[in-house]
């Protein structure tokens, strides 16, 4: 038998001296392990709003009123075409009866009626919509704002809507 040759061994020796000697170079741009700035917060502070002290947009109210008010301006209407809906329904004879397609055409009457408002209703959304992409702050008071007319708005639409349901139900008996 012969002995292994050292051949090879010596081959792969410059090139395994060439790495331990690699893993030993200096690491430069190397990141710090020192404490950041944002590691000295205590997480467990509680973070102060101090949006309530900014000063509110009056003309974004003002906008926004303005948009929703042929909401507010055609309920009048709404409201008289409705309760004549809700008349000739509660008189309405059998379907198909010619009481029946007078409360008919009423209900479509006041469903048309209704456009403006739900017109409104959507261009109020499309209005704050706009302002939160533009990337403009609503501040607490301007936010308190827009759910104060938010709110009369679905109060109005609801309410008409139930409305309307409820002639639709009597009708279709």
């Amino acid at each position: 038998m012969r002995a292994p040759s050292s051949a090879p061994v010596l081959l792969l020796m410059p090139l395994l001296l060439a790495t331990g000697l690699a893993a030993c170079a200096p690491i430069k741009d190397a990141p710090s392990l020192a404490r950041r700035p944002a590691e000295a917060i205590d997480p467990r502070l509680p973070i102060v709003d101090g949006s309530a002290a900014l000063p509110s947009d009056p003309a974004l109210a003002a906008a926004l009123r303005q948009v929703a008010a042929p909401a507010f301006a055609q309920a009048p209407a709404v409201d008289s075409a409705i309760s004549r809906a809700e008349t000739l329904a509660a008189s309405a004879g059998a379907n198909g009866s010619e009481s029946w397609i007078a409360a008919q055409q009423s209900l479509s009457a006041a469903v048309a009626a209704q456009e403006p408002v739900t017109r409104a209703i959507g261009a109020f959304d499309a209005a704050v919509a706009d302002r939160i992409a533009s990337g403009t702050r609503l501040v607490p008071q301007d936010l308190a704002s827009v759910r104060a007319i938010a709110a009369q708005l679905d109060e109005l639409d609801r309410r008409q809507r139930q409305r309307l349901a409820a002639i639709q139900a009597r009708l279709a008996r």
